[in-house]
């Protein structure tokens, strides 16, 4: 398949999320690391999904399933899907783990080397990143395309992340499952998902989910980062891009959630109605419009702190 031209205007990521659930880590140097490659991807690119009509800018979310990065690029905006493909980390061991090495020696060089060992040992860097791109490509081909330099930068991500793709999936993992929907999946269901991660950690596989596609809002990303919640790295789903349909505990956020749980037939142990007001609907100045968003961060909080706690331990108890 022939290439095209690339277009500056279209053929270009413009966002990138991870998965919160597989890849997001509370350890300030990994945070900084992925922030960094993702950043400097965003920062510079050249990238389009082949076979597909959907024009660009591109959104690219990533998760980890065993032993495969998922490359879903999706609508910048909706974040509706356009195309995703599973990429293996086997043929990529030997040059990540090359990556950290020659990565540590750099950083050891310019404490204490020569120029000359410096510019021997930055050479040698290149020259791996050069060496990963033209694999990268390779295995994307025919599924997406990028030139070098976007080949380089999205090999440093992939490092950044592939440490998590030893964790437990969430289909093997013995911890109890648990559903947040709402109606957009931007507001309410994943402030109730990351909310539970951060007063349950290790004790529960949190997703949230939509009756519809959502857009990204960015009220989220600012009351929550107000109690040390990183919102960046959620992308809005659907109900109908859910892989499981059987839950531990399901709990519905909006009287359409409610009822749209009913109509696809998913199924859980536990099923909790918490009517939830959308702070999207409040009209007014932005202080206005903020304060409904913590009103409604305080209340699920507080919800959650009091409620989910019995929940789990008969969900624990019956698994």
């Amino acid at each position: 398949m022939e290439r095209r031209p690339f277009d500056p205007d279209t053929d270009r990521i413009v966002t990138v999320t991870l998965d919160p659930t597989t890849i997001t880590s509370v350890d300030p140097d990994e945070v900084h690391e992925w922030r960094v490659a993702i950043y400097d991807l965003v920062d510079t690119n050249r990238f389009y999904p082949a076979r597909v009509s959907a024009k660009g800018p591109y959104a690219l979310h990533l998760s980890i399933i065993h032993n495969h990065i998922v490359l879903d690029v999706r609508h910048p905006e909706t974040f509706s899907p356009i195309a995703a493909h599973y990429l293996s980390l086997t043929p990529f061991r030997s040059l990540i783990r090359d990556y950290f090495r020659i990565r540590e020696s750099y950083y050891e060089a310019i404490r204490s080397a020569s120029t000359f060992q410096i510019e021997a040992v930055d050479m040698g860097r290149r020259g791996l990143h050069n060496q990963a791109a033209e694999l990268l490509i390779e295995r994307l081909n025919n599924k997406l395309v990028m030139d070098l330099e976007t080949a380089r930068r999205l090999f440093t991500l992939i490092c950044a992340v592939q440490p998590y793709a030893a964790r437990v999936t969430e289909q093997e993992s013995q911890l109890p499952t648990i559903l947040f929907v709402c109606s957009m999946n931007s507001v309410r269901s994943p402030i109730a998902a990351a909310l539970a991660r951060k007063h349950f950690p290790g004790r529960l596989v949190a997703r949230s989910a939509g009756v519809r596609s959502g857009k990204v809002d960015h009220f989220v990303h600012q009351v929550m980062e107000e109690v040390g919640i990183d919102m960046s790295v959620h992308t809005p789903h659907t109900m109908d891009e859910l892989v499981a349909s059987n839950f531990d505990i399901i709990v519905t956020l909006a009287d359409d959630a409610n009822d749209a749980v009913a109509e696809r037939g998913l199924e859980a142990a536990i099923m909790e109605h918490w009517s939830m007001p959308d702070p999207s609907e409040m009209e007014g100045s932005r202080e206005l419009v903020l304060g409904a968003y913590r009103e409604l961060r305080d209340t699920m909080d507080l919800k959650l702190r009091t409620t989910l706690e019995p929940m789990l331990a008969s969900a624990e108890k019956g698994a």
